[in-house]
């Protein structure tokens, strides 16, 4: 409710001077005067605060109008919009909060206004939100769950095949990894794995799609990739089949890599490998993240505390469960009867654990493979 009499400060003197008298509550004046408490309050406190001088209605004209903002200002934020040519206002923001304090900080609303009237903005993309799913319910701090995929293939300028594998830290989104691919054989990706572990030691879980060489629709999905994971302790975690949205950080992070290094693609494999290299310093030590609070991934992301000491090692099992070594054609014995698992399992060590009278749990590391039934035989998951 507002003051409707003419001459505002004498009334609202008047008010405060009745008020502060303390002959009646603050809440039985306001009704005399037709004002509700919150605006009382309000006149009492700038009165004291400012004496009668308080009492004059303030200007509701806009403290961040781009046209009263100072021209070094202007000068500052279109100077990094063309440092950072795919930068909106919130980065903009951010980036003379955190290097240009010297300079009023203008609101994300005016550096806007800004971009417009020197015709440096563009046409906001709208684009589907991936949904939050389950699957990232265990990523609250760094190393908790990496992801990895193929961004998937372009060419380069004079025509050549490029397809970057990109491994990132689902907490920080800390780019561990973007490298081209020649092939996208089991034995190629590990060698990266490989180096990164080395590098960043081992996270705990590591998610994929279900496409090969990171699955495969052997028992467990599990694939040669997946049975070294396992073997170096690390858990390969995969994204339920048609889900592309349970790995939506990861596929959100490929359209700003497509957008930073491959819009337009480099002259030649070399040269946009070399992209590659530039933009996982950028993404990581300079672009600030929304997510994070406007902080670059580098700020938050540390390494594991899980030194790999470069050993591959079955994994071991508690007594709960018996261990039997998977056969050269992919079986196993259990009570004079055979089950086939799986030819990639050969010579490698399962787990078997009753659950049920006459229903046993079989799995390798982790992942649950299925049940033997020894009326109905195995069971795969």
């Amino acid at each position: 409710m507002t003051w409707r009499i003419p001459n505002l400060k004498e009334e609202r003197l008047k008010f405060v001077l009745e008020a502060l008298a303390e002959n009646k509550t603050v809440k039985i004046i306001c009704e005399e005067y037709n004002i509700t408490p919150k605006t009382g309050y309000k006149w009492i406190d700038r009165f004291l605060k400012h004496g009668e001088d308080g009492l004059v209605d303030q200007s509701r004209k806009p403290l961040t109008n781009s046209r009263e903002i100072s021209q070094e200002v202007k000068e500052c934020v279109i100077f990094i919009k063309k440092q950072y040519d795919k930068w909106g206002p919130k980065k903009i923001h951010a980036e003379i909060k955190n290097c240009y304090q010297h300079l009023p900080l203008p609101s994300e609303g005016s550096i806007a206004n800004i971009l417009f009237e020197k015709g440096l903005s563009r046409g906001r993309i709208l684009r589907r939100h991936v949904a939050m799913t389950a699957p990232l319910k265990d990523c609250l701090k760094p190393n908790d769950v990496w992801m990895y995929d193929f961004k998937g293939w372009f060419r380069t300028a004079d025509d050549q095949k490029c397809e970057p594998l990109t491994i990132t830290d689902g907490f920080s989104r800390f780019l561990l990894q973007c490298q081209h691919m020649k092939r996208k054989r089991a034995c190629d990706v590990w060698d990266v794995l490989e180096r990164t572990f080395h590098e960043f030691g081992l996270p705990i879980k590591i998610r994929s799609d279900n496409g090969p060489p990171f699955a495969s629709t052997s028992v467990g999905r599990l694939s040669s990739l997946a049975i070294k994971l396992i073997k170096v302790g690390v858990i390969p975690e995969w994204i339920e089949p048609g889900c592309p949205e349970q790995n939506g950080r990861h596929e959100r992070f490929h359209l700003t890599l497509k957008i930073e290094t491959a819009t337009p693609p480099a002259l030649t494999v070399a040269f946009q490998q070399v992209k590659f290299d530039q933009f996982l310093d950028y993404y990581n030590n300079k672009r600030y993240h929304e997510a994070l609070g406007q902080k670059p991934p580098a700020s938050v992301y540390k390494p594991s505390s899980r030194i790999w000491d470069g050993k591959i090692r079955s994994p071991e099992y508690s007594s709960d469960y018996e261990v039997r070594k998977v056969g050269k054609a992919g079986n196993i014995s259990w009570n004079n009867k055979t089950f086939f698992m799986s030819e990639l399992l050969e010579t490698e060590y399962v787990g078997i654990k009753e659950v049920e009278m006459g229903l046993m749990e079989v799995i390798y590391g982790p992942i649950v493979l299925g049940y033997i039934d020894l009326n109905k035989g195995f069971k795969r998951l």
